[in-house]
């Protein structure tokens, strides 16, 4: 260290490094797409209807998972936010949707079982590929939540994150390991 430069000035000098250095990491993440996931809730019936589905489908990794036999689930986890000004938005109810795909190699059939919060809902058997993709990334206005518990004029959000397992690499969706997407609405009573 430099004797004569002050104590608070070589902070300074280090403290603007280490943020530098931060920003130039940061670039990389901020370049890659916000949402992978689309989200369209839709207000009916005394139901929130929520529609997603996973852009791009299948990735290739993917689907050399679900070929290798292995059970592969498909996991996606939905929240219901109110959206609070000036703190932190509250989950006012959650669920999870999940679909698992066994791949039978003697009969190339799929068979493909999609669960709400654990229950198995629907179970089919499938031989189409690309069927399978649209099955395990597709998701068209499940009734999740109802609308009792949501409050008149207030702006919401239904957030999605998405998780596949098992892993064929570090990372089977792409960027982190999950796939995110979100759509806000007011409730209008």
């Amino acid at each position: 260290m430099n004797p004569t430069r002050p104590y608070y000035a070589q902070n300074l000098v280090r403290a603007v490094c280490l943020l530098g250095m931060l920003i130039v990491s940061a670039v990389p993440a901020a370049a890659q797409p916000a949402e992978t996931l689309r989200v369209r809730p839709l207000i009916r019936d005394g139901q929130v209807l929520v529609t997603f589905s996973l852009d791009g489908g299948l990735t290739d990794e993917m689907k050399a998972v679900v070929q290798s036999g292995l059970r592969t689930v498909f996991t996606y986890s939905v929240e219901l936010k109110l959206k609070v000004p000036a703190w932190v938005d509250r989950t006012v109810a959650s669920v999870v949707v999940s679909t698992s795909v066994d791949y039978d190699n003697l009969t190339r059939r799929h068979t493909i079982s999609q669960s709400l919060d654990g229950r198995v809902a629907e179970s089919f058997v499938v031989e189409d590929p690309d069927q399978v993709a649209q099955m395990v990334t597709h998701f068209d206005r499940l009734p999740l939540f109802d609308t009792k518990v949501l409050e008149a004029n207030r702006e919401y959000y239904v957030q999605v994150r998405a998780d596949a397992r098992p892993r064929s690499t570090a990372s089977l969706w792409p960027f982190s390991g999950t796939a995110s997407g979100s759509a806000k609405f007011t409730f209008i009573k």
